[in-house]
């Protein structure tokens, strides 16, 4: 069992923040949180909530996982959880013809 450190967490959103280039101010703005709440939590003085980590998650462009355990964001599987919310919602012709082009991009020396 995996037990959160939350100054670790602290660490990861900020480490995210500056790589994505935004302040402190911008992020609260962004995930409609209060004024310094953001600095508490990334020094470890606040414990987070689910749904202020979910805000965080979708401003930072990232996952749970990743803020609360390190684990690493793979791109690809981002494209394949894109690709497969997109098929998702295709009628069988389309999802039939989308295959068909996958196939064709198969194909091609690329």
């Amino acid at each position: 069992m995996n037990v959160i450190d939350y100054k670790e967490v602290g660490k990861r959103i900020a480490a995210r923040r500056r790589e994505l280039g935004l302040k402190q101010w911008q992020v609260e703005q962004k995930a409609d949180l209060c004024f310094k709440y953001l600095s508490n939590i990334e020094r470890g003085a606040t414990v987070i909530s689910i749904d202020v980590l979910m805000k965080l998650c979708g401003v930072l462009k990232t996952t749970p996982d990743a803020l609360l355990l390190g684990t690493v964001v793979d791109e690809d599987n981002d494209y394949l959880r894109s690709m497969t919310n997109r098929v998702k919602q295709m009628s069988s012709q389309q999802a039939r013809l989308a295959l068909s082009l996958m196939d064709w991009i198969l194909s091609q020396k690329l």
